[in-house]
């Protein structure tokens, strides 16, 4: 019997790409489905394919810019299923890439109202429907290889997704004593459709010099399409993050490929403590004791 049967799943973003291949690979596991997105006519899609490979399914139209959307979300799933045990954090987007003096303020905006404020308020209003039944479950967030290494051109993206990785591992440890697991989700590339993240974008954040479209001129919107349709079939991401669940990982990749770069900055840093302990400056320190937060970066 897997762990995750007749147990249920929270998806933000659910309706395509990343969230709907968690929604169906945790769905094959046994796990009822509840899918909010802010596209509805994806999400009657979704529930047809859903519903067609025999997973019960309930999917809400939501903002996830919206506190109140998502306690409307969390209480549907709690009178159709009962209990919530795991909340994926998916919903995400992209705006149009450029250089830092030029970016745009309302993308900013956007962006971090969505990839960082959204896992916020997703995790606040799910985390203690968690807590409640006490029979512990899962918190997956969605971040980026650009949370473990800076992307040029892409601020937005990049600081929403770093928050991401640097929340999970706060949260790692915070919700380890109420049996809640923490993962975090970093993929690269992937056949999905976030470089058309503007089809979506919120009235309250519309600009009309802002934002990424399929018609757009811009090189840097153009290259993204093209990473994108280039990458890894959005199939695969889900299966592996059943599979890393299984094994109680916390850090959670796709691409293994990119091993090596991350290494690189991982060096980079620990030459940069290593300066840091011969500078004169420092020396009253080099050798104290650490208090520790507790964080532990890992499983």
């Amino acid at each position: 019997m897997s762990q995750f049967e007749n147990k249920t799943a929270v998806i933000s973003g659910g309706a395509e790409g990343i969230g709907l291949s968690i929604a169906r690979a945790v769905g094959q596991q046994g796990m009822n489905v509840v899918l909010g997105d802010i596209d509805a006519n994806q999400l009657e899609q979704a529930q047809k394919l859903l519903e067609q490979e025999g997973v019960a399914v309930l999917t809400v139209p939501m903002d996830v810019t919206s506190l109140e959307q998502w306690q409307n979300l969390a209480d549907q799933a709690i009178e159709r299923f009962g209990k919530i045990h795991m909340m994926v954090n998916n919903a995400g987007v992209a705006s149009a890439g450029g250089p830092v003096e030029t970016t745009n303020h309302s993308d900013w905006n956007w962006v971090v109202d969505v990839n960082l404020m959204g896992v916020l308020r997703g995790t606040q209003v799910v985390v203690p429907k968690i807590k409640e039944h006490g029979e512990g479950g899962w918190v997956v967030n969605v971040a980026s290889m650009a949370g473990m290494a800076g992307i040029p051109y892409a601020g937005a993206y990049t600081a929403t997704k770093v928050a991401v990785v640097g929340m999970s591992e706060s949260w790692q440890v915070e919700l380890a004593e109420f049996g809640i697991k923490v993962s975090v989700l970093c993929p690269a590339f992937v056949q999905t459709r976030i470089h058309l993240s503007h089809r979506n974008r919120q009235a309250a954040h519309q600009d009309p010099n802002a934002g990424m479209n399929a018609d757009s001129d811009n090189p840097a919107s153009n290259a993204a399409k093209e990473l994108v349709e280039n990458g890894i079939p959005v199939e695969i991401v889900g299966k592996r993050v059943v599979e890393a669940l299984q094994a109680g990982e916390f850090y959670i990749f796709t691409h293994p490929n990119h091993r090596a770069q991350m290494r690189q900055r991982f060096e980079a840093i620990d030459q940069a403590f290593a300066r840091a302990a011969e500078s004169p400056l420092l020396a009253d320190i080099v050798d104290q004791e650490v208090v520790s937060l507790g964080t532990t970066f890992g499983d």
